[in-house]
């Protein structure tokens, strides 16, 4: 059996944290006193010193466009090089997400994702592939190509169901037929996000009758909140029901839109995301979004029109933002980047540290919030600190 103990760590509220992991599970968490005279005739575990790093559990990202230079839409073949990329960044686990595009890029990601990992695989685990788009609104299309906006229908959906391996699909639910086909996916298990919209109160009151719980970027690509017509937005904001994605990069929002979202929201439906492109981890210059260069430049990525393309940002970014401009404390700032994505999949093995849980965790230095460490289901995928992944 395969054992691990982190040791010397703190939790994000601050308490000294040991956590002793067995074949890719929690099955203690500990002082360091306890931890030091093992569990019976338990293997010694290897020792991971966190010397005095946060440990948290392992972040998720449910809107992540590529890394380090690969596109998921336009190379939708390195969506494995891209989850490997994504452990130096403290991630473990995510929704590799392609936006509008021809057929045959959903396809491909699709396939790649059910070939599973090659071998010797260590990085932060797909759950799923988000389509955003096809079916979205003309005038709300932001960055994604207006050649392949596409119509709701039975057919443009078939085959798409959480057992082939599709997590969640992004709709504008005013198109003609969206409200079908909202209520199509969720009985296949597909999580149903409202975006990239022009959707009226009413429209949207009535996707969330057929199913769907999740908004996509709230505040970008999506009428503002007006007094008497509040929109995407408002349902959001003064409902009870949908979880908002929110792009907390310190870019997509001022900081007082970020402050009010998260008044509002958390704990429990503020959505941290970031939406991050191919840009991420890479200087600034020219990238691609699926078939449309993009230019990054100052922490944004944008078009050559200016219209914002995704971001460049890392979750621990987003968790230095919520806490910097939302005045989050850091242990809320954490959940919305764990406890909640987990809950929106529906995985309760993730975003906890209680015993039981996969062994997931993110070390994070007490001052940056930059990862120190990544550990997937009790392995060290990445350590700053030896040069590791």
């Amino acid at each position: 059996m395969s054992s691990l103990r982190i040791a010397g760590a703190v939790s994000a509220s601050g308490e000294p944290l040991e956590v002793l992991a067995r074949d890719g599970r929690i099955v203690e968490t500990v002082t360091e006193t306890a931890a030091e005279t093992g569990a019976g005739d338990a293997p010694v575990p290897d020792v991971l010193d966190a010397d005095g790093a946060i440990a948290v559990p392992g972040l998720i990202d449910l809107q992540v466009n590529g890394a380090s230079g690969w596109d998921l839409t336009d190379t939708p073949e390195r969506l494995w090089d891209v989850a490997e990329v994504l452990g130096r960044f403290g991630v473990t686990a995510f929704a590799p997400t392609v936006i509008t595009s021809a057929p045959a890029a959903r396809e491909a990601a699709l396939a790649t994702f059910r070939a599973g990992p090659p071998p010797g695989f260590r990085g932060a685990v797909p759950l799923g592939v988000h389509y955003e788009g096809p079916m979205i609104a003309p005038g709300r299309k932001g960055a994604h190509p207006a050649r392949w906006l596409a119509a709701p229908s039975a057919g443009l959906v078939a085959g798409w169901s959480r057992a082939d391996g599709v997590l969640m699909a992004t709709i504008a639910p005013e198109l003609p037929g969206a409200l079908e086909v909202i209520a199509a996916l969720v009985a296949r298990g597909v999580i149903v996000s409202l975006g990239h919209t022009e959707a009226t109160t009413a429209q949207v009151l009535a996707a969330v009758a057929a199913g769907a719980r999740l908004v996509t970027h709230l505040g970008n690509a999506m009428p503002p909140l007006l007094a008497r017509e509040p929109g995407l937005v408002g349902a959001a904001l003064g409902g009870d029901v949908l979880v908002a994605g929110v792009i907390a990069d310190g870019v997509h929002h001022d900081p007082l839109s970020l402050r009010t979202a998260w008044r509002a929201l958390a704990p429990g439906r503020f959505l941290a995301v970031t939406d991050t492109t191919a840009a991420l981890g890479q200087p600034d210059g020219p990238y691609r979004l699926g078939d449309q260069d993009v230019i990054v430049a100052d922490g944004a990525v944008r078009l050559a029109s200016g219209t914002l393309a995704g971001s460049a940002a890392s979750l621990s970014q987003c968790l230095r933002t919520l806490r910097d401009q939302a005045r989050a404390s850091l242990a809320e700032a954490v959940a919305a980047c764990t406890a909640t994505p987990a809950r929106v999949v529906g995985d309760r093995s993730r975003g906890t540290l209680e015993v039981g849980a996969r062994a997931d965790v993110t070390l994070l230095d007490p001052q940056t919030l930059d990862p120190v460490a990544t550990i997937v289901a009790g392995r060290v995928i990445h350590d700053a600190r030896s040069g590791q992944g």
